[in-house]
């Protein structure tokens, strides 16, 4: 059997390949890719080679954000059958390494994530339309969720995390800084947390308008109005969280400026090196934390997409064949007119 698949060859150098697909073995099931989202890491990929010291080094292919239907599977799966719809989880923890034994399952130092450029060889991902994968990652889908929003369990489970290390949402003051994917759903972590508040700052009005179907209760383009966060600065601030997920120079120093003493900034974006200001971080005794991936809320946003907890479908902004994967990236990129771009299989 062979299946198509997505491959990044080299920077903008996508092409539709051809390769062999063997049968799920034990614990194993095959996956025929219903739906995969184009992730800030996939756009990295594509345009710039890699990000930070992660450099694509040999043909890879991406995708980490996927969900689709069993076909087959292999010995000993009984929690999975043929017809299955399913959520995959792309996260391979080693579950033997230091970090894995006292329950920082995120941090294995052993990590294989589908998609993911981090090792050699690389860790191929889930841009195709067939592929065999363990059936512990597979977590099913109701009936009423179509296989694109499942295949935002992933970004989910990332903002379900990031809510984790904010600790403090039942009644909070939140703000996000960047409205991409990632911003729209914490805001909506945030709302169903039980947040009074969550004002969503960001440049572009397109995707604040997906913020604001997701959860905030007030949308600040800073481009258009860039005085418009002056008054949450005053007396030292008026946030108690921030979720701040642009990795942008400015927006971390307006999380800084409008969050209160004693409040907490989660750190969601990446970028390289950036300066901040300490003095207002230990002047205010702020609390900055870091968020990484995830492990056990997975299943719990698989959890809030089947319930209806959270709707995900207002972040999809633009769906496409496998075939116009090139139209695709391009579009994902694209932030005056997209959130959440996916390919279909």
């Amino acid at each position: 059997m062979k299946t198509r698949v997505c491959k990044l060859h080299a920077r903008h150098d996508i092409r539709i390949d051809t390769e062999p697909v063997g049968e799920p073995g034990p614990g194993e099931a095959l996956i025929h890719m219903g739906a995969g989202g184009i992730c800030g890491s996939d756009l990295h990929y594509y345009h710039d080679g890699g990000f930070g010291p992660v450099r694509v080094k040999q043909p890879i292919i991406l995708g980490h954000e996927i969900a689709g239907v069993v076909m087959k599977v292999g010995d000993g799966v009984s929690s999975l059958s043929p017809g299955s719809r399913v959520a995959i989880n792309p996260s391979h923890p080693c579950g033997r390494c230091v970090y894995c034994d006292c329950g920082m399952f995120n941090h294995c130092l052993e990590m294989r994530f589908l998609g993911s450029a981090m090792r050699m060889p690389h860790e191929q991902g889930g841009f195709r339309e067939y592929m065999v994968v363990a059936a512990k990652q597979c977590v099913a889908i109701e009936d009423h969720v179509s296989i694109g929003e499942a295949a935002c369990s992933e970004p989910l489970a990332v903002c379900v995390h990031a809510g984790k290390r904010a600790d403090r949402l039942d009644g909070a003051k939140a703000l996000v800084t960047g409205a991409g994917p990632i911003g729209a759903l914490c805001a909506a972590v945030a709302a169903h947390s039980g947040a009074s508040e969550v004002v969503v700052t960001d440049l572009q009005n397109a995707t604040l308008a997906v913020a604001e179907k997701m959860g905030a209760t007030r949308c600040v383009n800073v481009a258009d109005d860039p005085e418009a966060m002056d008054p949450y600065a005053a007396d030292k601030g008026y946030f108690d969280v921030v979720f701040e997920c642009s990795a942008a120079i400015p927006a971390i120093r307006t999380a800084i400026s409008c969050v209160r003493p004693g409040g907490r900034i989660v750190q969601v974006g990446v970028a390289g090196d950036v300066t901040v200001p300490l003095n207002m971080i230990v002047g205010k005794e702020i609390e900055f934390v870091g968020t990484h991936r995830f492990h056990e809320e997975f299943a719990e946003a698989v959890d809030l997409i089947n319930s209806g907890a959270i709707d995900v479908k207002p972040i999809i902004t633009g769906t496409y064949p496998l075939d116009d994967a090139l139209a695709a990236f391009e579009a994902a990129g694209d932030r005056t007119r997209s959130v959440k771009v996916q390919l279909t299989f």
